[in-house]
């Protein structure tokens, strides 16, 4: 039997005649896991007993890849501003591209440029979207694509994508685009068509580092800057200003 078993066996006999404080100490560290992540532990888990039953080092390695795939699909609490006049980020990340470009087609929304903030993921952000508006979900729309590096401006035309169009309750429409990157392949969406969610709520996944577009409603101007660290549910991008304001900016501007 491989030295690490009987290890692993007295660590776990320790912490269990430690009792609840250890519990309490592991749960500072350890942040719930989305539920998307678990098949994926439990594979790397069962490679890595295969690895320790052949060789001991691999199964060091092998214990390091899960624990690596835990941290990937973490699922940790985020405190969202209680306020319905901002836009927050959708996602853990770096903001790479703030340009004004047309939403979608397949979302249905007005053919001018919009302001597009886009925030990307590497592999070792938090994957789990969430609601930068809280609002009606209007339309959902997939795209299949191709692969580019996320990072790469190409990328918003020519990737795999999902397109969602939010009305928020002043009746003004934001788009939110998950676009799938170079290692990411598999693009989670948890809600649908008609339904209402707060600001904040979690409404999708993207596995293995990717991106996220944001099209601000005409005439709200973005307050991050290029190269921001953003967190989801967390960080604003923007201030809504008021629907009349808006439309008076854009009538002004015509």
């Amino acid at each position: 039997m491989p030295l690490a078993f009987p290890i692993a066996l007295r660590i776990l006999g320790r912490t269990f005649l430690i009792g609840k404080p250890a519990v309490n100490m592991m749960s500072t560290f350890v942040k719930p896991m989305h539920p998307e992540g678990r098949r994926f532990v439990a594979i790397f888990a069962a490679i890595t007993v295969v690895l320790f039953l052949l060789w001991e080092p691999l199964g060091w390695i092998g214990v390091g890849l899960t624990v690596w795939c835990y941290y990937f699909f973490r699922d940790p609490e985020r405190m969202s501003p209680v306020r319905d006049d901002v836009i927050i980020s959708p996602a853990d990340g770096v903001v790479s591209l703030i340009e004004p470009a047309v939403p979608p087609a397949e979302l249905g929304m007005e053919d001018k440029p919009l302001t597009r903030v886009s925030v990307f993921m590497s592999v070792f952000n938090c994957h789990v979207n969430r609601m930068p508006v809280g609002g009606k979900i209007v339309k959902i729309a997939y795209r299949p694509g191709k692969f580019f590096n996320a990072s790469l401006d190409k990328a918003s035309k020519d990737n795999e994508r999902n397109s969602l169009r939010i009305e928020m309750p002043d009746g003004r429409d934001i788009a939110v685009v998950q676009i799938a990157g170079l290692v990411a392949r598999r693009i989670v969406c948890f809600t649908g068509e008609g339904q209402r969610l707060g600001l904040g709520e979690r409404f999708g996944l993207i596995r293995f580092g990717s991106r996220l577009d944001v099209y601000l409603p005409e005439g709200v101007e973005p307050m991050v800057r290029l190269g921001q660290t953003m967190i989801a549910g967390e960080t604003l991008i923007a201030e809504l200003t008021d629907a009349s304001e808006a439309e008076a900016d854009g009538s002004a501007d015509a």
